[in-house]
């Protein structure tokens, strides 16, 4: 019964790294692997869908419902954000990143300014199990098979869908896709929105596991990053694999030596992939299939 009990907490800590490694990626991974801007604001975008989950909660909403109007709110901030400043530095995108950075810094302060150094939560739902002598979150089990139908729909979204196809045809032909008709700056829009809808998507579902501060999109923004890097060009083929080698490295390490040795492996792992496959993970998968 005690291997039982090791093997569930394993599995139940490798859960929870990737779905926490998936979630708050997407994001990030759908505006740097479709349109190859590199978004330092995306901390900031989960920080909005955690505060307006959170907000959308205390005011009565059922929590489905409250992190749905945070992954909308982020969304239709990212979508300003796109046509005030993005939009204009396609063809920069040395100076994208210091444009992101500024809005990740306005952001952050604005709101330290606005709301106060902390932000009253939701709590975290459906309780616990207890196994044995140990107690596991349930919310945890939803969020790891959260993680697997947000892959799901991402893929179907990009290669099932008419948007998908667009999308897609935008990005890699944007002079064709005009051609043929194509409004590619509207396109972009909605594509850096459906970006910043995910990241606020990944702040709504973590808010009732978290405190409320302007700086909590920290806690996402270098797993969030590392995953991307290891998972290589192509979100859809890299980033489940990514997310699953990262996970293992983590809960290994974590469950061994603690938090912080779980955060030096994940920069280890990102610095070897790297230097062994610059392509990352999808670039080697793509060139093992060939």
């Amino acid at each position: 019964m005690d291997f039982f009990h090791t093997i569930f907490s394993v599995m139940y800590q490798f859960g929870d790294a990737f779905a926490f490694l998936v979630i708050s990626c997407a994001g990030l991974a759908v505006i740097f692997g479709m349109m190859g801007i590199i978004n330092l604001a995306h901390g900031e975008f989960i920080m909005c869908g955690a505060y307006v989950t959170s907000a959308a909660g205390r005011a009565g909403l059922p929590l489905p419902l409250a992190i749905l109007c945070g992954a909308l709110a982020a969304a239709i901030v990212g979508i300003v954000v796109e046509r005030l400043v993005i939009r204009h530095l396609y063809q920069r995108p040395l100076d994208s990143i210091i444009a992101t950075w500024g809005i990740s810094l306005i952001a952050t302060q604005g709101v330290l300014i606005l709301l106060g150094p902390t932000m009253a939560g939701v709590g975290t739902p459906l309780g616990s199990m207890a196994l044995g002598e140990r107690s596991y979150s349930i919310y945890r089990l939803v969020l790891f098979a959260t993680s697997i139908g947000l892959l799901g729909s991402l893929y179907l979204l990009f290669y099932r869908t008419r948007f998908g196809v667009i999308s897609r045809a935008t990005i890699q032909k944007p002079a064709m896709a005009r051609a043929l008709g194509v409004d590619t700056r509207r396109v972009y829009g909605l594509t850096f929105g459906l970006g910043a809808g995910l990241a606020g998507l990944a702040g709504g579902l973590y808010a009732p596991t978290m405190t409320m501060v302007p700086t909590m999109g920290a806690t996402f923004i270098v797993e969030s990053f590392v995953t991307v890097v290891v998972g290589g060009a192509d979100i859809f083929v890299g980033a489940a694999p990514a997310a699953a080698v990262l996970a293992i490295i983590r809960a290994s390490l974590t469950a061994w030596y603690g938090h912080l040795f779980g955060q030096i492996g994940l920069l280890v792992a990102v610095i070897i992939v790297i230097r062994v496959m610059p392509g990352g993970l999808s670039g080697f998968l793509k060139r093992f299939q060939k």
